[in-house]
């Protein structure tokens, strides 16, 4: 008997056992939809990391007085801080490091403020920070109107900002933001420039910010001793560890670091947090497929009970094919087909499914959507595994069937 005489065999069972079938392909469906759901959301979301990150300039690093310190699982301990950078250190190392690169210097005045325009206002929710003339450039920041801040500007401290896209919908609805002067905590500043929308990336939102000039932004911070960050950007990949030496040495003298003392600084380079993320997000890829892996067990078990049923319904229907010269192996054949089969329907379904929630939850975090055609074949190879183990016991048994006993049987 061919393998497509089998097929149509296994297909017409199938179609007599509808509501038993739907059941176990729906069991299965579910498996594959929980890991393929989960994992396409990781890739998607890996994805969306991957872009923001590199918006930001790959080649670059940052100088500041804490770590990454992203953890998932253990005891969720951050790094020690070490003192904070002070404004001075950060404008000396900038004004000293003879380098080919570029030198931006931020730090954060507040994460909640409220920003007011006559009698709109907008909810307390606004960053406020301190940038100086090359931050714009270091956080891959793009005007859509009005301009940068001058050096000038930076260094006097002057009272003008740039606001974010959704800060500027909120206070000017349709109108222009450019010349128009903003209440931002009891400081009045002049609006000089718009950003470019940006959207979220990992939940966190560009739009909602308001940026200073650096001097400013020491001047209206409340906190006592703000930590100031360095953003060194440089020309090529291949110069960069060469300048991260040259700007540890610098900062090493101008925080007065010993020899033999390490350093009281940190360097992070550009895709730090994102290669920190990816290597703890294997903890929740491990539960995605604990999930799916459980499920399956569960479906594959409920797959073989129904396919010991089926053997025992379809007792007569195997001694007359035996009678009429099929071999245990044919028999044994036809019921491992007709389990694969089940399973692949319902695998389509939950890879289908799957992918549907995966792109549902990326999109929703402010990611892209991906097909993940590794886990479409993967998924698929792991349907037939699963109605082979399933069907090969009740189609051993099947095929071991005395075709004499199995005639007699009512």
């Amino acid at each position: 008997m061919t393998y497509t005489e089998n097929v149509r065999i296994a297909l017409q069972s199938i179609k007599s056992n509808r509501l038993r079938t739907m059941l176990t392909a729906l069991i299965i469906a579910i498996g594959l939809s929980a890991l393929v759901g989960i994992l396409t959301t990781l890739d998607a979301v890996k994805t969306s990391m991957t872009e923001a990150f590199s918006s930001m300039g790959a080649n670059s690093f940052t100088i500041r007085n804490r770590g990454v310190g992203i953890r998932i699982g253990g005891g969720g301990k951050r790094p020690k801080p070490f003192k904070s950078i002070r404004y001075e250190d950060a404008i000396t190392f900038k004004n000293q490091l003879n380098t080919p690169a570029t030198v931006a210097i931020n730090v954060m005045v507040t994460y909640g403020a409220t920003i007011k325009y006559g009698t709109e206002k907008t909810n307390p929710n606004i960053n406020i920070q301190g940038i100086d003339e090359n931050g714009l450039n270091s956080m891959g920041l793009q005007l859509t109107s009005g301009r940068n801040f001058s050096k000038t500007e930076v260094e006097n401290g002057n009272n003008v900002c740039i606001i974010g896209s959704e800060v500027s919908e909120k206070l000017f609805k349709k109108e222009s933001p450019i010349d128009k002067v903003i209440n931002v905590g009891g400081n009045r500043l002049k609006v000089i420039g718009l950003l470019a929308s940006k959207g979220s990336s990992m939940g966190f939102s560009g739009d909602r910010a308001v940026y200073v000039p650096l001097l400013k932004a020491k001047k209206i911070n409340s906190n006592g001793n703000p930590s100031y960050n360095i953003v060194v950007m440089v020309p090529t990949n291949e110069m960069q560890e060469d300048i991260i030496g040259e700007a540890t040495a610098e900062f090493r003298n101008i925080r007065k670091v010993k020899v033999a003392e390490p350093n009281n600084f940190e360097i992070i380079k550009s895709d730090a947090i994102a290669q920190t993320l990816f290597e703890n997000l294997k903890y929740v890829v491990w539960g995605g497929i604990a999930i799916g892996a459980i499920t399956l067990i569960g479906a594959s078990i409920g797959l073989m009970n129904i396919m010991l049923v089926s053997v025992t319904e379809r007792t007569r229907e195997i001694g007359i094919r035996k009678a009429i010269g099929a071999n245990p192996a044919v028999i044994r054949k036809q019921f491992l087909i007709e389990a694969v089969i089940i399973c692949l329907m319902g695998g389509a379904f939950g890879i289908f499914l799957g992918i549907a929630i995966g792109n549902v939850i990326s999109l929703a975090m402010g990611g892209s959507f991906i097909i993940p055609w590794l886990w479409i074949f993967g998924g698929f190879v792991l349907c037939v595994l699963v109605g082979i183990m399933s069907g090969y016991y009740p189609a051993k048994k099947a095929s071991k069937l005395d075709p004499v006993e199995a005639l007699r049987y009512e």
